[in-house]
């Protein structure tokens, strides 16, 4: 219980990933995050994407320390026939150098189809057969793509798979740091099912507590 502790506060020393603890939950994670063009821009002085990469390191090494198995993707896409679905740690590997090193080379580029790297998310956490299972998404933006994958139509889609991925029974939660996101971040995860952070620089910290109260 000690080592889920410091979840309250997104720190870990860097001993943490080393040692891990199965509390005999029967839970398999996964968490996508958009690593699409709109990450490239700056808020509160930083830019978006070294935000989201500090509070994905921060939450990968909670999950490790608390024994949860779990993998941790990004995505973006050009068009329909291209989506790129990056593993960054697959449920089978440990975390260490290597996905740390992963997380860190994380850059931005092209755009969000964001129903489609759900769906493929999905199903690879379908396969690994956990009692319990969560679908995290981190993302700055609406969903948009080229080919007409933008307003109406990409929330649309996006909310289908939310809805697919629930009745494979899926826990599917969003998290936002886009102020205008009460628009449309509702109707796409619905009620309490998401969260719109306040502050972007505090995300390190909200995302491992988030995650410690979806979890408890």
């Amino acid at each position: 219980r000690a080592h889920c502790d410091f979840l309250a506060s997104g720190q870990a020393s860097e001993r943490i990933y080393k040692s891990v603890r199965n509390h005999g939950r029967d839970l398999s994670v996964s968490v996508l995050i958009d690593t699409s063009r709109s990450s490239e821009s700056w808020i509160e002085g930083r830019q978006v994407i070294d935000i989201s990469k500090e509070a994905l390191m921060a939450l990968a090494l909670g999950m490790t320390a608390c024994g949860d198995c779990c993998a941790l993707y990004g995505f973006s896409s050009l068009k329909r026939k291209r989506v790129n679905v990056q593993t960054i740690k697959d449920f089978d590997e440990g975390l260490g150098p290597p996905v740390f090193s992963r997380i860190s080379a994380l850059r931005p580029g092209f755009y969000t189809r964001l129903g489609a790297a759900i769906r493929h998310v999905s199903k690879a956490l379908a396969e690994t057969g956990s009692e319990k299972r969560l679908l995290l998404v981190l993302t700055d933006g609406k969903p948009n793509d080229l080919d007409h994958y933008e307003g109406r139509y990409g929330v649309e889609d996006t909310a289908k798979a939310v809805r697919e991925a629930r009745r494979l029974g899926h826990y599917v939660f969003g998290l936002t740091i886009d102020k205008k996101a009460q628009s449309y971040f509702p109707y796409i995860f619905g009620r309490n099912a998401f969260a719109i952070a306040n502050h972007a620089n505090d995300l390190t910290k909200a995302l491992p507590k988030m995650y410690r109260q979806l979890v408890s």
